[in-house]
């Protein structure tokens, strides 16, 4: 049964928006594990973390859906303050905030017949500190753009770690 589901869910190229997270953070995974914990839940406050309490978001957004469009999709992402977050997935925490010390913005911009949300490949990377994001809701990739510019897989880790150090060595965690 779950071969069948998985099959069904990502046994193509394009992914649905529904599913393409969990696909976007499977590719994270494998670039900054064992150093970072993939921990995402329903309705996690992130989706990484590490052992000094350094948490990371994922956002993702493509070029390309898997539904007919006459045109690349906009890539924009969700980056609104939060009124709180869950916390073990049991305790609720009410401060607003955004409870990730690190985002990365994964894009993937192909539009095209080769278009595969399942290949690390096809990504781009924006790491960004969450103390440098706008007081906004909705980020466009032109403006995580200018605090960020793009990384393949193979330089996410690197990237994320000198962010990482940044914020820790300012005292941020």
């Amino acid at each position: 049964m779950i071969a069948k589901v998985s099959q069904v869910a990502f046994g193509k190229p394009l992914v649905t928006n529904v599913l393409r997270g969990h696909v976007a953070e499977a590719i994270i995974a494998l670039a900054l594990e064992p150093e970072w914990s993939w921990c995402s839940a329903d309705y996690a406050g992130w989706d990484f973390e590490r052992p000094d309490g350094l948490r990371l978001e994922v956002k993702q957004s493509a070029a390309m859906q898997s539904w007919s469009t006459v045109k690349p999709s906009k890539p924009i992402f969700d980056v609104a303050m939060r009124t709180g977050h869950w916390q073990g997935g049991t305790e609720w925490i009410a401060q607003v905030g955004r409870p990730a010390h690190i985002y990365i913005f994964a894009h993937h911009g192909i539009y095209a017949d080769h278009a595969d949300h399942r290949d690390p490949w096809q990504w781009q990377f924006y790491v960004v500190a969450t103390r440098d994001l706008p007081d906004v809701k909705q980020a466009a990739l032109s403006t995580i753009s200018r605090f960020s510019r793009p990384v393949p897989i193979t330089d996410l880790a690197d990237k994320v770690r000198a962010t990482a150090s940044q914020i820790t060595n300012e005292g941020g965690v």
